[in-house]
């Protein structure tokens, strides 16, 4: 039997934007493995099972084996395949333990191999394992390579790299990393030799039905981050652990740290389903890794968390807050820090002399360089026209891959900046409902207090601009700017209520009241505006309709905005739009984001209500043509692929089981 995919992509290895390999095809042999913008990074896996050679992953011209199971797990894809007369089970393991932020960042998955018996008698198993020099660097082209294997005491080790590495040698979307080694290690034999034309890191080993493999599958990057002043390496090595002690520690306590990733998995799985069924389990299961390897984990100066997302197919900016945003529900679960950590590099360079405006930045630069916001720089020099992003008219202007200097620097005597590239409205809201929800997810008030200054600032640009935003982005501007957003007026008006809950937790009772009552009657000014006969518009002059997700925050907070009819108003709109995929985005395209989708099933009061929303989005993965990782922007008619690919954004489809935790 060959199982049908119910994915369009499945994570192998998920370390970081960089490092994140993925298998595209219904059987991990039908195609090679690859990056999540699609560029190779080939691994192999053969088992010669009686004289017969068998292909277990990646394109090879082997038969393949037999594909008899496949699952995913929040932090595991298992294959279970019939060679021969022998089964046998490979798993990849990412170590993702969200509270365990040195494990989080170390940069070293597993991978398991079981084998067993079917038919009752011995067999000899040849397992071979390849990973091919093109994960050390950007391209296809012919580049010569360094590498060695030794003893490294109790397990074998075997490292490759490029004999020239610029390190941090450029900036961009579609880009791999071009810099740093690629380890392998295992109590089995591990080479470093030339492989079909190319070079690459070999494991071999014969085993017997019955018998366990273990391989760790690691990358050092050397230099993580160019983090404003100072060159970062992954928080792991912060003060001062090497590769080599992070490989023999994940090697020495891997069965402690399978036993911990088997205990999140279930209770991940757990909260799933109390949440949304079994469409919402698909959900967690298909995001955890997703989102969390389009990060880079890292320390700054004073040995804090910065937890740096990758604006993958989008430009690859670096800090994105109205990326940052959607992703936080999975992180106020299980590590609220890690907000906090994405909020860091914000604040930063917003308190810098090159930042002139009244309201957030919308970036710090482009990964992995966060030397200052680049994507809005004033002039055209540079850039290459990215045509939009379904409008051959659109204003939308990136630039191609290559190194900025710091402009972090600058001093800001000159606007550097062009207002039209920024979001003002958006990403205020954004960073105040941020520090809120962090702060309401584990009762730290040292964060907020010591940024008080700008949110002081950002709050009073709500106040002013926000009932009524101007032509202006917001991150949902696919089909165009929009002037009078309701859904973005409505994140003001939360942004409002989250500054003044921030300020009643920190004591200033005038200021909370102040704020909390500004937000209601701003709430109730808006509402009266975009009020149809069947839930809200589009915009404040009545037209259209949209899914209201920025209003999530008014029952998760409990500030009392708008009232449970208001809810069950927008829920019977959205269903009545509904596609075979899912709910539009708005009334002009078919187009969705699965983000705000699951964001919007928050509404809902019960576990079949979550349902009604999760559900056509597992059709989408299952049925979707468009075998990439988990785009979070696809069409609801035609279940394909419109834009973004592999984003963090996905930590928002865990939104309903935030709301249940919080609720408990």
């Amino acid at each position: 039997m060959e199982y049908k995919s119910y994915l369009p992509a499945y994570p192998l290895i998920s370390i970081d934007p960089f490092l994140s390999i993925w298998s595209q095809a219904d059987h991990p042999a039908d195609r090679e493995t690859a990056h999540w913008a699609g560029e190779r990074k080939r691994m192999t896996l053969s088992a010669t099972v009686d004289g017969k050679t068998f292909a277990l992953i990646g394109s090879q011209f082997n038969e393949k084996a037999c594909l008899t199971e496949r699952e995913v797990t929040p932090t595991k894809t298992k294959y279970v395949f019939k060679a021969s007369e022998a089964e046998i089970i490979v798993s990849f393991r990412a170590p993702l333990l969200l509270d365990d932020f040195d494990l989080l960042s170390t940069p070293v998955n597993y991978m398991d191999i079981e084998t067993k018996s079917l038919d009752g008698n011995e067999h000899d198993i040849d397992v071979t394992f390849i990973w091919n020099d093109d994960i050390c660097k950007d391209g296809d082209a012919f580049t010569a390579m360094i590498g060695s294997e030794y003893d490294a005491g109790g397990y074998n080790l075997a490292w490759m790299g490029k004999q020239v590495q610029p390190l941090l040698n450029q900036s961009g979307d579609h880009t791999t990393i071009d810099w740093g080694y690629a380890y392998l290690a295992s109590r089995s034999p591990v080479r470093f030799e030339r492989v079909g034309g190319h070079w690459g890191l070999v494991c071999e080993k014969t085993i017997k039905t019955g018998d366990t493999m273990m391989i760790a599958i690691a990358y050092d990057d050397i230099a993580s981050i160019q983090y404003f002043e100072y060159t970062a390496h992954a928080y792991y090595a912060r003060n001062g652990k090497t590769i080599v002690q992070a490989i023999r520690e994940m090697m020495n306590r891997h069965d402690e740290i399978i036993e911990r990733l088997e205990m999140l998995d279930e209770d991940l799985i757990k909260k799933a389903v109390e949440a949304g069924g079994e469409s919402m389990k698909v959900l967690a299961c298909a995001a955890y890794r997703h989102s969390i390897c389009a990060h880079k984990l890292i320390a700054d100066r004073d040995g804090n968390p910065v937890f740096l997302s990758k604006e993958n197919d989008s430009n690859g900016c670096i800090g994105t807050v109205d990326v940052s945003y959607p992703s936080m529900p999975l992180y106020l679960m299980y590590a609220p820090e890690l907000v906090r950590g994405m909020c860091r590099p914000i604040f930063k360079f917003a308190s810098l002399p090159v930042w002139k405006d009244d309201f957030a930045p919308h970036d710090v630069g482009r990964y992995p360089a966060a030397i200052g916001q680049v994507y809005a720089l004033s002039g055209r020099r540079g850039r290459e026209r990215a045509g939009g992003w379904d409008d051959e008219k659109s204003d939308a202007h990136f630039y191609p891959t290559g190194q900025f200097p710091p402009v972090y620097l600058y001093e800001g005597s000159e606007n550097i900046y062009e207002l039209r590239y920024q979001m003002p409205v958006e990403e205020c809201g954004n960073m105040i409902l941020m520090v809120a929800a962090a702060m309401r997810a584990d009762g730290d008030k040292e964060f907020a207090k010591e940024n008080l200054p700008l949110l002081k600032k950002w709050v009073k640009y709500l106040e002013t601009y926000g009932e009524d935003p101007g032509e202006q982005l917001c991150t949902d501007d696919f089909a165009g700017h929009l002037a009078h957003n309701v859904n973005l007026a409505f994140k003001a008006v939360c942004g409002l209520a989250a500054y003044g809950w921030i300020m009643e937790k920190l004591g200033e009772t005038d200021e909370a009241e102040y704020y909390k009552n500004a937000a209601k009657r701003m709430g109730k000014s808006v509402y009266a505006r975009a009020k149809t006969d069947n839930g809200t518009a589009l915009t404040l002059d009545g037209n259209g309709w949209s899914l209201k997700y920025n209003t999530i925050w008014d029952k998760l907070f409990g500030f009392g905005i708008w009232d449970e009819a208001f809810y069950q108003a927008e829920i019977a709109r959205y269903m009545q739009e509904a596609n075979a995929y899912g709910i539009p985005l708005d009334s002009r395209k078919t187009y969705t984001k699965s983000d705000w989708i699951m964001w919007a099933s928050a509404m809902a009061e019960t576990k079949e209500g979550v349902e009604a929303f999760a559900k056509p989005l597992v059709k989408y993965l299952k049925e979707t043509p468009t075998r990439v990782a988990f785009s979070d922007w696809y069409d609801t008619v035609t279940g394909r692929y419109v834009h973004f690919i592999a984003r963090s954004v996905q930590g928002g489809v865990f939104m309903p089981m935030l709301k249940k935790m919080w609720e408990a």
